[in-house]
């Protein structure tokens, strides 16, 4: 199950809410096994500088390798500038879950 975390300056305008469900729409258009996304907004109230980061974490697998990588990568950063203003400074990090993740319903 990924993991997406969106951390930006409050004073950005972003339909956070949209941004999530695209994103966990492109993980799945490009990985139908993914499952649901579980994603989070954090605009910081307090900041230095307009800016916009999205960080999606994803279970290691045989099929993801480096060209499933990089083709999700240019796809989230595609949906991402899609919701910013022209000229935004943003981050897009893509990382795979270490084999210390321990993900699961709590007992």
């Amino acid at each position: 199950m990924p993991q997406a975390d969106l951390k930006y300056s409050a004073d950005l305008d972003i339909d956070a809410q949209a941004l999530m469900a695209d994103i966990q729409a492109t993980i799945a258009s490009h990985d139908s096994g993914a499952g649901m996304c579980k994603a989070r907004a954090y605009p910081a109230a307090v900041f230095q500088h307009t800016h916009f980061l999205l960080h999606v974490a994803i279970l290691p697998k045989a099929h993801r390798d480096a060209a499933f990588r990089t083709a999700l990568l240019e796809a989230l950063v595609g949906v991402v500038d899609g919701y910013l203003p022209k000229g935004t400074e943003r981050a897009v990090e893509l990382v795979f879950s270490s084999e210390n993740y321990a993900p699961g319903l709590s007992q």
